[in-house]
């Protein structure tokens, strides 16, 4: 046994201090600002998609025939929706980041029915539709291992691409999308014909092929539908707002 015989002496630095009789005990309180939101999430998809609706809204009675289309089949949209459920988060993730209207979710629909593997009787392929050259163009790989244009992820970047592109071009968002379906330079020749003849310069002055006619049509048709499918008599199938892969 080791017997002690005094209390060792601590340097100055480690000596405990008395406390300053002048401070004050710390209170409870809590962090805030009289300013800052309060901010709920979506929980579900559609609704965030509904938020980030940009576009002006064509009015015509395509758009109307349109919607009663859509709205009068069911099992269609219900297929549709089912196969969307997969890619929408991930569509409306990517769009959100680029600040772009969320209408453009919606795009698929129309051109492939969500159906990443669709092929055209005009060679158009993927989910978004790409021509071979115009998918080149856009960096889509086509080859005999591999195409693209079939990947989502790839399809999805080189569409939101294309589509900035071609706003830029023509800032109004139904132009850009007849350019879409139609080809940008069509779409010129179109504005600079109707300017020379002193007519209008929006999409529903342009003279184009029926297909282009319609095109903005049934986009605005699933709007409306999106938008108030109570109205429409329509169920949309609940989509989560969090990712599928």
């Amino acid at each position: 046994l080791v017997e002690f015989t005094g209390c060792a002496q601590l340097p100055p630095a480690q000596q405990t201090s008395l406390p300053d009789p002048s401070l004050s005990p710390v209170a409870h309180g809590r962090v805030g600002h009289a300013n800052v939101a309060n901010v709920a999430l979506p929980n579900d998809l559609w609704e965030r998609i509904r938020k980030g609706f940009a576009m002006p809204n064509l009015n015509s009675d395509l758009v109307e025939d349109r919607t009663q289309w859509y709205a009068a089949r069911g099992d269609y949209l219900q297929r549709m929706t089912d196969r969307s459920s997969k890619y929408l988060y991930h569509i409306v993730e990517e769009i959100e980041q680029r600040g772009m209207p969320t209408e453009l979710a919606l795009l698929p629909f129309i051109e492939s029915a969500f159906n990443p593997q669709a092929v055209s009787s005009a060679r158009a392929s993927g989910m978004w539709q790409f021509m071979p050259r115009t998918g080149k163009d856009f960096d889509l790989k086509q080859n005999a291992f591999r195409d693209d244009r079939r990947d989502v992820l790839a399809s999805t970047r080189a569409a939101l691409d294309y589509l900035q592109k071609l706003y830029a071009m023509f800032g109004d968002w139904h132009l850009a999308l007849a350019a879409y379906n139609w080809g940008e330079g069509n779409v010129s020749k179109a504005l600079t014909r109707n300017q020379r003849q002193g007519l209008g310069q929006s999409y529903s002055d342009l003279r184009m092929p029926a297909e282009t006619r319609g095109y903005v049509p049934k986009l605005q048709a699933m709007k409306n539908i999106v938008a108030s499918p109570q109205t429409l008599g329509v169920t949309l199938p609940s989509i989560p707002n969090h990712p599928y892969f």
